[in-house]
């Protein structure tokens, strides 16, 4: 839990209330702290090795480490696949577990897994199709061999096991996999048995999550240690499966000297609960939670700026305004008789041809702009940014300023940028490659205007001024909705409102797809429409907050 700046007292990033540190035990404090921290890191190949290289020149032993993580892999594979004395599986019978053995330490890691595995009951099978082996890997391969765990000779018999553990290839993987092995890893992925990769499926780049050559499509994933940047790409998603850390005990020294500070972190249920305002002070008003402006909708878009007022409902901002079309003005006030409904001139086509000379943008605390206002609302976008008030752009808003002049570029005011990837290929055709990860494309976006870039996905990423880097690993394709985008604006315009921090950003994306995944479970994909989403935003946080309560 963080500290406040009130010495002896802790906050809990759950309801951000403070109660006094000598309640909980010191030892308790230092591991939750650890484990909270633990789950936000992001590393490279390279980051990684340098941390393993650090623990290693302290003294740990490479096989004592071996080992240790070889026992927390089994011991996860066991409560994924229990086995009990009559051989079976929660869910099927099991006779065999097949285990892909690589040539490097993942190979020795895997070796170990077998080992553990067979001495706990299970039926082990081993395939290694590369002969040539790390010194370690081999010792383990020889000590395997003498308790007479069998060894296939045809890697295509692991498809005939009930589950299979793969650990060919770790983060160190740089070529195309090719010939045999490919073939192997396809027959693999052809067939329904249930795969679980250590630390990341064998063929995936550990960085970009490229696939190199092929790929295995895990079922799980232990990730060994530290996340792994590869597994946080879109393009590792179908090969992924659900992926959970294996903690092994890195000294937070030893991460902190390698990464000094991060330029990449996961946001996790933690960081974003921390960011929203969940309590406030008992002598507040509606003056001091922010006053937001949404400026949207139109004769053609006329039900997205409810969806966006919904959103910023749901944060309980103190003053909610909303500029529409004169036309809409009753019927918005009619959704949403809270807010303060200003109508606005309007084009032929009903959209907002200019704001009202007496609307004073400076007087609120964020405005939010763009969803339903077509691209004929031009003049709007060079009211709002000759503002001096911090902007959340999205939709219609982003088309019009792809064709605008650079002058907007590092404003004195917060200016926050929410693309998908189509939109974003047009306001940065330079930074929209291929060789770039979602990341690195939306951290050069950021440095390069000087505003917070929020990149859609499945896994959304939002780049600061200062290059720094949130990454949301969780979300839900449901969410791959017309109306869903607008609901998300609302929500950041509705914090930002409040809070003036970028971290408000990465908490609105995190509810947003913690919102939908709560709607699907209980009404599948097809039932996460925007304006369901809307209504179960609190609900779906109210949940979230009750299962952290009790962890």
């Amino acid at each position: 839990m963080p500290e406040s700046i009130l010495s002896g007292i802790l906050v809990c990033p759950i309801c951000m209330s403070a109660f006094p540190s000598h309640h909980i035990p010191r030892w308790q404090q230092r591991v939750q702290s650890r484990k909270t921290r633990l789950q936000q890191f992001v590393v490279t190949a390279q980051q990684m090795q340098a941390i393993e290289s650090r623990i290693f020149a302290s003294g740990m032993p490479v096989a004592a480490l071996m080992e240790k993580v070889g026992g927390l892999i089994a011991r996860r594979i066991q409560a994924l696949y229990p086995c009990d004395d009559r051989r079976s599986v929660v869910g099927h019978r099991i006779s065999q577990i097949g285990v892909l053995v690589g040539p490097g330490h993942n190979g020795g890691d895997a070796l170990v897994v077998a080992r553990e595995l067979f001495s706990r009951g299970y039926r082990v099978n081993v395939f290694r199709p590369l002969t040539k082996a790390k010194s370690l890997t081999q010792d383990h391969f020889q000590y395997l061999q003498s308790l007479g765990i069998p060894v296939l000779e045809n890697g295509l018999a692991l498809a005939n096991q009930d589950v299979i553990v793969d650990g060919l290839f770790g983060f160190g993987l740089e070529r195309p996999i090719e010939g045999e092995l490919k073939t192997l890893l396809d027959h693999i992925n052809s067939v329904s048995v249930p795969v679980v990769s250590i630390d990341i499926p064998s063929g995936l780049h550990c960085d970009t999550g490229q696939v190199l050559g092929t790929a295995i499509q895990a079922t799980h994933t232990l990730c060994l240690g530290l996340w792994k940047s590869g597994l946080l790409q879109d393009s590792a998603l179908d090969y992924v499966g659900q992926a959970s850390l294996i903690d092994f005990d890195i000294p937070l020294k030893d991460i902190e000297a390698v990464l000094g500070t991060p330029d990449m972190l996961r946001i996790t249920s933690q960081s974003a609960l921390s960011q929203l305002p969940l309590k406030r002070p008992p002598d507040t008003h509606k003056y001091r939670q922010g006053h937001a402006l949404l400026i949207g909708g139109s004769q053609r878009y006329a039900g997205s700026i409810v969806l966006v007022a919904r959103g910023a409902r749901a944060t309980g901002v103190g003053m909610l305004s909303i500029a529409v079309p004169q036309s809409l003005k009753s019927w918005v006030v009619s959704q949403v008789p809270e807010a303060l409904v200003i109508g606005c001139p309007e084009t032929d086509a009903g959209a907002i041809s200019h704001l009202p000379a007496e609307l004073l943008l400076e007087q609120f605390d964020a405005v939010a702009y763009g969803p339903g206002v077509t691209t004929e609302a031009s003049i709007v976008l060079q009211q709002v940014l000759e503002s001096q008030c911090p902007l959340v752009l999205d939709a219609d808003a982003l088309s019009l300023l792809a064709q605008a002049e650079s002058t907007w570029h590092h404003r004195s005011v917060p200016i926050i940028l929410t693309p998908h990837p189509g939109e974003f290929r047009r306001l940065f055709p330079d930074f929209a490659q291929a060789s770039l990860t979602k990341a690195e494309m939306a951290r050069r976006a950021a440095q390069e205007v000087g505003a917070i870039v929020l990149l859609k996905g499945a896994r959304t990423v939002i780049a600061d001024l200062d290059g720094s880097v949130l990454v949301n690993p969780e979300s839900t394709p449901a969410l791959a909705r017309g109306g869903s985008g607008d609901v998300l604006t609302g929500l950041i315009g509705g914090l930002f409102a409040q809070t003036q921090k970028s971290e408000a950003v990465g908490a609105a994306v995190w509810w947003h797809a913690q919102a939908g995944r709560f709607v699907a479970q209980a009404a599948t994909e097809m039932g996460v429409d925007p304006m369901t989403l809307s209504e179960q935003l609190l609900p779906a946080l109210q949940s979230i907050l009750q299962a952290e309560a009790s962890s």
